[in-house]
């Protein structure tokens, strides 16, 4: 699987849209509002906005790709949800072949490279999602060279920084995270991480299209890679305090707040996402819900709190049992290895124990079974 992940990443390099689509204020207009509906999970709003678009100029792939936006957002509300896809690639494939009637007219238009590479590119990021490393990593290489060279077309565009900086940032990271890889990159480029940061930073306020996007990716990047949390923090709170429905920002400021031992934060911030879960909010699904429930769970042993971190905990491992459909997911994992860690905190020994041989029965997950095993051997403490 590794193997394909950058190539599967780079593919998202080819997102970002082109800073003048068309000279329509309408047109640009109904972009605007349509992305602040789709990124609220507002899916008709952003429809109908789109479909405006579609109308005004029906040969332009600006209106059919934003559509697919809403698509993608759609999945992303409920990712192991299929529904969708087919729709999705569809969509993609009418703003490529609507590209490449421009291009036939045209081969130096900026806006039908930068479209045509924005759909490869999505299509390459489902494909990686859909755990199609083949597919993904072939969208990646061919959506490459459709950045590249509109970047040499149109250099002050900062909305391509968005490519560029995903391109600078990973293609440096992941080989040296995985150098399984590196035999796959003689022929592209090197990247530099800084100036991917650098790229992505600048786009985040000076991008017309892509700063939510990039604000995404850069939060992203500040969490699982360079363990800023402050930083993803910060663009975390930005994103929430913007798009309040939008479940996937919403989680991200809890996450940071767990990680900077920020826990009467982080409880706060869960209690408000199972009020949306309890509500049935947009997005907000029983997914969500086993997250915010293992969370506080986890405040809730930080903050020595042990009953009620016991009873967010077996709620969690209840959802897993109704979630994990085909096998026992790593969330279920690592939920039980927190409640045999509870237990050794209580002084419930026996219990710990039979929790940390059942951690080990399961699915690995990251350094469950070491850590349960290290458990099994000596009691677990603050």
């Amino acid at each position: 699987m590794r193997q394909w992940m950058l190539f599967a990443l780079l593919a998202t390099a080819a997102v970002p849209v082109p800073s003048q689509v068309v000279k329509d204020s309408l047109f640009e207009a109904a972009i605007q509002r349509g992305i602040v509906h789709v990124y609220n999970l507002e899916f008709e709003a952003a429809d109908d906005e789109f479909a405006t678009l579609v109308a005004l100029q029906p040969r332009h792939p600006a209106g059919h790709f934003f559509r697919a936006m809403v698509i993608w957002w759609r999945i992303m509300v409920d990712i192991d949800n299929r529904q969708y896809d087919e729709q999705f690639f569809e969509t993609l494939e009418t703003v490529v072949e609507l590209c490449d009637s421009l291009l036939d007219v045209n081969e130096n238009d900026v806006n039908a490279m930068f479209f045509k590479g924005g759909a490869i590119g999505f299509e390459g990021r489902l494909r990686f999602h859909r755990d199609d490393w083949l597919a993904a990593a072939n969208a990646g290489r061919k959506a490459l060279p459709l950045v590249q060279q509109a970047s040499e077309l149109d250099p002050t565009n900062y909305d391509i920084y968005l490519g560029t900086g995903i391109y600078n940032y990973y293609a440096d990271v992941i080989p040296n995270e995985y150098p399984v890889v590196k035999p796959l990159l003689l022929f592209i480029p090197p990247g530099d991480k800084k100036k991917g940061i650098r790229e992505l930073t600048i786009a985040t306020e000076r991008a017309r299209y892509a700063a939510v996007e990039t604000m995404y990716f850069l939060m992203q990047i500040y969490y699982n890679y360079e363990r800023d949390f402050a930083k993803a923090l910060q663009l975390a709170e930005r994103l929430h305090g913007r798009f309040p429905g939008n479940m996937v920002f919403h989680r991200y400021v809890g996450r940071c707040h767990v990680v900077m031992g920020n826990y009467q934060r982080a409880e706060e911030t869960f209690q408000a996402i199972l009020a949306k879960v309890r509500k049935g909010d947009r997005g907000y699904t029983r997914t969500i819900e086993r997250e915010a429930e293992y969370y506080l769970g986890v405040c809730a042993m930080e903050m020595r709190q042990y009953d009620a971190s016991l009873e967010h905990l077996y709620r969690c491992a209840k959802l897993c049992r109704e979630l994990d459909v085909r096998e026992p997911s790593g969330f279920m994992t690592i939920t039980n290895l927190k409640i045999g860690m509870v237990y050794d905190l209580q002084g419930r020994r026996e219990l710990a124990k039979q929790q940390y041989n059942k951690v080990l029965s399961l699915k690995a997950y990251k350094d469950a079974h070491s850590r349960a095993e290290q458990y099994l051997k000596s009691p677990h403490v603050h």
